[in-house]
Order: structure tokens, then C-alpha cells, then sequence
């Protein structure tokens, strides 16, 4: 039989050979595309094949899952009986089948704990992070990050993360410089969370920068943990070269209103990069003292349009009543409409006596278009 196989095969070769270059060329690509078209059905086919066999095996386990999580955990007798969690017991036998042996079931349960956990807290929440250390799941999940994939250590970080379990400075810590952004972005939320000594460390070693929409979630983190110890953010906007951290430091200095800052920031108004600059400004005129008022109008005449409209932002929000003649001759003399009416907010949010008396004088001594402007200032909707 091999043989004939290798006969025909000749055959088939000299055939080929005889042929036409540009068929020859043309035959060898349609077989290979051939190829790849069932390579890529086989692979698809497999795919949905194994994906039907999860979803068949999901539906079998989820509910047995659940009715030992709530037996043991919802339904325990020894709930609301004043016992602390870490002595409440679980029946051995049930956590212990035989069936919670798989890897794969054993996910499944973590998911399920995860997903249980999210919807209870107090003593219910600490039950279910108590029966996901007994069942040694905590090792399941460490056993991910030490993984070389970084789909698997986001997975890990995040069940431990939800577990509250803590996981070692120097597991986590590296993470968070990682030039994978999503990684980077799970393992910085992580130790803000899970870090005993200091969650802020990673400011220290970060090169990588805290993208605009990582900021939204750290944002949030920083300020809704409860015990969290806040630092003075001013160490990270004197020492570090990263612009990015020096940005979200700013930002939390404004949240959490840290005046001993105002010095750090101040001398941020000597960069080089204007950007960066008018954030610095946007800053004080935030923390609404009158220490950089005068600093910002000596520096105004030098500045770029974007700082020049942080300053009289600025100037506004701080609302001495120092500057108003400034902002008033800004207002009239200026003819760039971004200051005309930055001008007339400033004066306007200061909402003094002199100010509205300013106010009055503008609209007898300004021009028409002005007067459009102050008008439009004084919409109590518009949002400064």
C-alpha cells in the first residue's frame, strides 16, 4: 500500500512539475489557502465544542456550589450569635468533596464566592472570605500570579484583591511599573488597597504614567478607603520626574485641601512645560489661598494664553478682592474673548459689595459686546 502511495505521489509530482510556472505558483496558494480555511474551521469548531462542554459542566456544578454556600455560609446557625468569624466552623465534609478538586471547578467556585462577596458585607462578607482561605482557594489564586502570562495575574490580583487578602511588597510592588497598562492599572488599584505599610509607595519607583482613566479609578480608591492613612501628596509634586504622578498629586491635594502643599506647588510654577504649569495654577486657585496671589500676577504678563486663563481662574476662586482692578483692566483692555471672560467670572465670583459695584461701572463703561459678556457671567447656571 505505501508503495502505491509513493507511486502516486510521484506521479503526482511530475505532473506538477511539468506545468507552467505561474500555475504552479497559482495551484501552491489555493492549496495553502485551502489549508487555512480547515485549519481555521477545525479551530473554530474545537473552540465551540469545548465552550459547549463548559457551559453543560457550568450549569451541572453552579447550582451545587451554591447550595453549599448558602448552607454554610448564608444559612450557618452560627450567625448573629455574637461569635467571631474566625471561629464560626464549617462542615469539613461538605467543603472537602471531592468534587471542589478540579482546577476548573475550583474556579467556578471562586467566581461564585467573588460574585457572593460583592453583594454582602459584614459578617456574611467576612464568612465568605473565610471559607475561600479553608478551602485553600487563596493558594489557587496565588498560584496565577505566579504565572508568566499577564491575563493570569490580573485574574489573581484581582480575586485577592476582592478577597482582601494581602499579597508581598515585593510580589506586587514591581507590578505596578509594568509596561503592560492594564497590569499596571490592576496592580497600582491592588496596592492601594492590599499595602499595610505604605500604599502609596508605588509613586516612589513609577516610570510607566498613571493614564487619565487609571487616575478616575485610583481617584476613587484613594478616596471612598476608609482606613487608608493620607499622606502630604507635596513629597511626590517636590521629588518626582514623573509628570503624570505630579499631576494626580495635585489633584489630591485640591481633594483632600492640603495648605502646608502650597510652597511644592508654587515652585512648579518655574517649569518649562506650560501645561504642566497651568495645572500647577489651576491648583492653587483650587486650595484658595491668598499666599500665591501675588506671584501669579507678577508671572501673568509672561505666560502662555492657557496660564494666563488659570491665573484669572485662579484669582476668582481665591476672591481676596486684592486683584480686582486687575481683572477689571484685563476685562477692558483685553482682546482675546478667553480672557474677556475669565475677567468678568473672576469678578463676579467674588461676590463682594466692591465687586458688584465693578460690576455696574463695567456695564456703563464697556462696549456692547462686553456688556453681552458680563451678562452671560452672571447666569447663576454656568458652572465655574
Amino acid at each position: 500500500m505505501w508503495n502505491d502511495l509513493f507511486y502516486l505521489f510521484l506521479q503526482a509530482y511530475e505532473q506538477f512539475s511539468s506545468l507552467p510556472l505561474s500555475i504552479e505558483i497559482a495551484l501552491l496558494f489555493i492549496f495553502i489557502a485551502v489549508v487555512i480555511t480547515l485549519t481555521s474551521y477545525c479551530s473554530i469548531l474545537f473552540r465551540r465544542y469545548n465552550a459547549y462542554v463548559y457551559r453543560k459542566r457550568l450549569a451541572y456544578i453552579t447550582p451545587i456550589i451554591e447550595d453549599m454556600i448558602t448552607e454554610q455560609v448564608l444559612l450557618n446557625e452560627n450567625l448573629g450569635k455574637g461569635l467571631p468569624v474566625e471561629d464560626i466552623e464549617f462542615d469539613q465534609v461538605a467543603i472537602t468533596d471531592k468534587i471542589y478538586k478540579t482546577p476548573g471547578v475550583r474556579q467556578v467556585v471562586i467566581d461564585i464566592i467573588i460574585r457572593y462577596r460583592k453583594n454582602f458585607r459584614g459578617e456574611i462578607g467576612d464568612l465568605l472570605r473565610k471559607l475561600y482561605i479553608d478551602m485553600h482557594l487563596v493558594e489557587d489564586s496565588f498560584k496565577k500570579l505566579r504565572r508568566h502570562t499577564w491575563e493570569m495575574k490580573i485574574k489573581a490580583i484581582t480575586e485577592l484583591q476582592q478577597m482582601d487578602i494581602s499579597i508581598a511588597d515585593s510580589t506586587l510592588l514591581p507590578l505596578t511599573n509594568s509596561n503592560i497598562q492594564t497590569l499596571r492599572a490592576v496592580s497600582r488599584n491592588a496596592y492601594i488597597q492590599l499595602s499595610k505599610n505604605d500604599p502609596f509607595k508605588f509613586f516612589d519607583i513609577a516610570t510607566e504614567p498613571i493614564l487619565p482613566w487609571d487616575q478616575l479609578d485610583l481617584f476613587k480608591i484613594i478616596t471612598t478607603s476608609k482606613e487608608l492613612s493620607i499622606p502630604s501628596f507635596s513629597r511626590w509634586v517636590s521629588y518626582s520626574t514623573n509628570k503624570s504622578v505630579v499631576s494626580f498629586c495635585l489633584k489630591l491635594i485640591v481633594y483632600y485641601d492640603q495648605q502646608n502643599a502650597i510652597p511644592a506647588v508654587m515652585e512648579l510654577l518655574n517649569t518649562k512645560d506650560h501645561f504642566f504649569r497651568a495645572n500647577a495654577i489651576n491648583c492653587l486657585g483650587k486650595l484658595s489661598s491668598e499666599i500665591p496671589e501675588e506671584t501669579l500676577v507678577k508671572i501673568y504678563g509672561t505666560q502662555p494664553l492657557n496660564c494666563q486663563v488659570q491665573i484669572l481662574k485662579a484669582l476668582g476662586r481665591i476672591g481676596s478682592g486684592n486683584y480686582l482692578e486687575f481683572l477689571k483692566q484685563e476685562f477692558l483692555n483685553a482682546k482675546d474673548f478667553d480672557i474677556q471672560i475669565n475677567s468678568a467670572r473672576s469678578i463676579i465670583r467674588h461676590n463682594t459689595h466692591q465687586s458688584r459695584l465693578m460690576i455696574q461701572e463695567l456695564m456703563l463703561i464697556s462696549t456692547e459686546e462686553q456688556q453681552l459678556i458680563i451678562k452671560h457671567c452672571q447666569n447663576p447656571l454656568i458652572k465655574y
